[in-house]
């Protein structure tokens, strides 16, 4: 191959990496283009079932969510003063950012307080707008199973009480493995897996359905079998 084919083979490759190049950026064009169009349809669903889950698992009060597409960023600039010096000072300056890059601030507001930042509530305030979050976010595409571990842990009883009713609520189309330490949220379960070590060192399955028990506690002896 003489310097004149190599030339145009190498100009050849050059081209058609050129052009591979321009299609996979307008593939990703395109790719965050329709992402970005279902992710803010999904988030205005997930937004309108949160503000209604809020409400009904405090028994009041309200909740948002909004997409941070605005964000305040310090930037330099160099200033000319009248003598010709040149200083630098620092300004704040509004950006805006994508929506498959922003961030989601959530506010709440319980019954009987003010609008907060999620960050200002308490331990048990914090857990049940988690719960709602979540929930809201499963109602807006449900799956046949769902798994939850100790979220209930920081619940007082009158919220877990709420907790269990909104599970319930989900039980037509999706099935829930709890793991709980709580009483309450037992008590709603079908099933009851436990685990026991009746020797030392010796860990042992056990399964109830609450069906299977009597009105003073007792395992029927068909079920104990």
């Amino acid at each position: 191959m003489n310097w004149s084919q190599r030339s145009t083979f190498l100009a050849a490759q050059l081209t058609d990496l050129a052009e591979s190049k321009k299609q996979l950026e307008e593939l990703i064009e395109t790719i965050n283009v329709e992402s970005g169009v279902r992710f803010e349809q999904t988030f205005n669903t997930v937004r309108e079932h949160f503000q209604g889950m809020f409400r009904k698992i405090f028994g009041g009060g309200s909740a948002d969510l909004f997409l941070e597409t605005e964000v305040q960023e310090k930037v330099k600039r160099e200033i000319t003063k009248e003598d010709g010096s040149v200083v630098t000072v620092d300004e704040w300056q509004t950006v805006k950012v994508d929506v498959l890059d922003a961030g989601i601030e959530i506010i709440a507001r319980p019954p009987g307080k003010k609008p907060v930042s999620i960050s200002q509530l308490s331990g048990g305030e914090k857990a049940m707008t988690c719960i709602s979050l979540l929930m809201s976010i499963f109602k807006s595409k449900p799956s046949p199973f769902c798994i939850l571990d100790e979220v209930d842990a920081p619940l007082d009883e009158a919220n877990n009480q709420r907790f269990g009713l909104l599970i319930q609520e989900f039980l037509e189309t999706s099935q829930f493995i709890v793991i709980t330490h709580h009483k309450r949220t037992m008590q709603i379960a079908d099933v009851l897996y436990g685990v026991t070590m009746q020797e030392q060192g010796v860990s042992k399955r056990v399964a109830v359905k609450f069906d299977q028990v009597d009105s003073q506690g007792r395992i029927s002896e068909h079920a104990a079998a």
